[in-house]
């Protein structure tokens, strides 16, 4: 016979040890069917600001998630019309983002070279630092409007950064309809 605390001991252990894939923080249950989990991933909104220096202090939920999911290598850049937000990747994300650029069969076709234009003359690869910072280099720091405060948003897989004007401003102009709903629900989201 088990001890009383024995399974409440077993699903500790499950939960620390089998449970947690490398760089994944779990959230963990048990059920009669056995232990279930989700894995985190990058969700909501967190205030930030952008020092003098250009550089955004990623709020610690985002850092954290990413630093150990992925590692401190980002890329930063903006994949929205004249820069208007910044876009920070995880070095890995963007590397499959290249990758399925590279593998497409009409990689010639002028809505990639757009799109290759636009990520690189914003891009910039950069790391985020000891104190939690990652840099904005000048060109996309002035075009995204990044000084003062900012709204970090998580996107699943990287982060947006918006100045925060600009953003009630975007919300405001394009709100999400009826018919957004609509073709979500179509595609089962």
């Amino acid at each position: 016979m088990m001890e009383p605390n024995a399974n409440r001991k077993r699903k500790s252990w499950i939960s620390n040890h089998l449970l947690t894939p490398v760089g994944f923080t779990p959230i963990v249950s048990v059920d009669f069917s056995g232990p279930k989990w989700s894995i985190v991933v990058l969700r909501g909104n967190y205030s930030a600001r952008i020092d003098e220096k250009g550089r955004l202090k990623i709020p610690a939920v985002f850092r954290d998630a990413m630093q150990d999911r992925y590692g401190a290598e980002v890329y930063v850049t903006s994949r929205r019309g004249k820069g208007v937000a910044v876009n920070i990747y995880p070095m890995p994300v963007w590397e499959e983002v290249e990758r399925k650029m590279m593998s497409h069969p009409q990689r010639s076709d002028p809505v990639f070279t757009r799109f290759a234009d636009q990520v690189s003359y914003y891009g910039q690869p950069g790391a985020i630092d000891r104190q939690g910072r990652v840099s904005i280099h000048p060109r996309l720091r002035e075009s995204a409007a990044m000084a003062g405060d900012v709204d970090v948003l998580g996107q699943l897989d990287h982060l947006d950064v918006w100045n925060h004007d600009r953003f009630a401003k975007h919300m405001a102009d394009a709100p999400f309809t009826d018919d957004d709903y609509r073709k979500l629900a179509e595609l089962g989201i």
